[in-house]
């Protein structure tokens, strides 16, 4: 029975807030995916090639950003009777697709920056006309969707993926557009790899961060903003606290805090007041808005001896 108890109405998580802007960004990228694949090989351009690699993984991105934003709302909707076994809905499918994306990234940046080295030695002969066009209809096609997902990239893990899988892009995109007009201009076949290579290294250190902020929030780490020593000292300075215990601080997914802590108290302290100031100082000091506190009169006897 709920006894008319709740803990409000909640607001649209961040990923949430941006699925039709990833929506459309995923569109458009698809579209353009086999053009570009398509004129990579016809002109024999690795720069080209390795910008339409990225831009695969765009796509492999997006959908796996939209699929984990879609699969998690369509689980928060559900009721209590048919939630099942996840008991704390599926928000963590979007720090998957988040992990995933820096993977795919990972990958195709150092497949590229491999076939550059190789290339090095052997130049094949490269289309430079059909190359400037592809990649300047591309880098149009990448600023609409980096337009689009550059404030949920702000917001939400997941988009960000998604938003550094068209940052690298972009940036691809203008890289081989200079590469046409140098190779145009002066016929310098290096220039091709050469540029293939700095867009893989380029993204590598942007991959690896998104990586290990992913796999923080799987490792259930405490978010970066939290102190937990201070915050333990805070509870423990509540009138009436005599020893805090057990204290968890971690991310469901982007925007979305929780903590869970044992509360002490004297035996004559109001029980009441001392969850209401815990859950007001989680709020104010942390913005953690679902704090789960286990007050324990100090007379209590047996919490200490779990194991971990």
């Amino acid at each position: 029975m709920s006894h008319d108890h709740h803990h409000g109405p909640s607001l649209a998580r961040a990923g949430a807030r941006h699925r039709h802007r990833l929506l459309v960004a995923f569109v458009l990228v698809a579209a353009f995916l086999v053009v570009q694949a398509v004129a990579g090989f016809l002109t024999n351009s690795l720069a080209l090639l390795s910008d339409a690699g990225h831009m695969l993984t765009d796509v492999i991105g997006l959908g796996m950003a939209l699929a984990a934003i879609q699969l998690a709302s369509r689980f928060e909707t559900r009721s209590p009777a048919t939630a099942s076994k996840h008991t704390f809905g599926l928000y963590r499918l979007e720090i998957l697709a988040a992990f995933v994306n820096a993977l795919l990234l990972f990958g195709v940046a150092v497949w590229v920056v491999i076939e550059a080295l190789r290339r090095f030695a052997d130049e094949p002969e490269v289309l430079a006309t059909p190359m400037l066009v592809v990649a300047s209809i591309g880098l149009a096609v990448n600023l609409v969707a980096f337009l689009l997902l550059h404030e949920g990239s702000r917001e939400s893990l997941n988009v960000q993926g998604a938003y550094l899988e068209v940052l690298a892009d972009t940036v691809g995109s203008v890289g081989v557009i200079i590469a046409a007009v140098l190779l145009k201009a002066f016929g310098w076949t290096w220039i091709d790899p050469a540029v293939a290579a700095l867009i893989g290294l380029w993204i590598l250190p942007r991959t690896f961060r998104l990586g290990r902020q992913a796999v923080q929030v799987l490792l259930q780490s405490a978010p970066d903003h939290v102190d937990l020593d201070a915050l333990a000292i805070e509870l423990a300075a509540i009138d009436g606290v005599v020893d805090v215990h057990d204290l968890h601080v971690w991310t469901l997914t982007s925007e979305m805090h929780a903590a869970s802590a044992h509360l002490v108290i004297d035996e004559h302290t109001d029980a009441h007041a001392v969850l209401d100031q815990a859950r007001v100082l989680l709020a104010d000091r942390c913005d953690i808005s679902h704090g789960t506190f286990q007050i324990e009169p100090d007379t209590h006897t047996g919490c200490q001896e779990l194991a971990w």
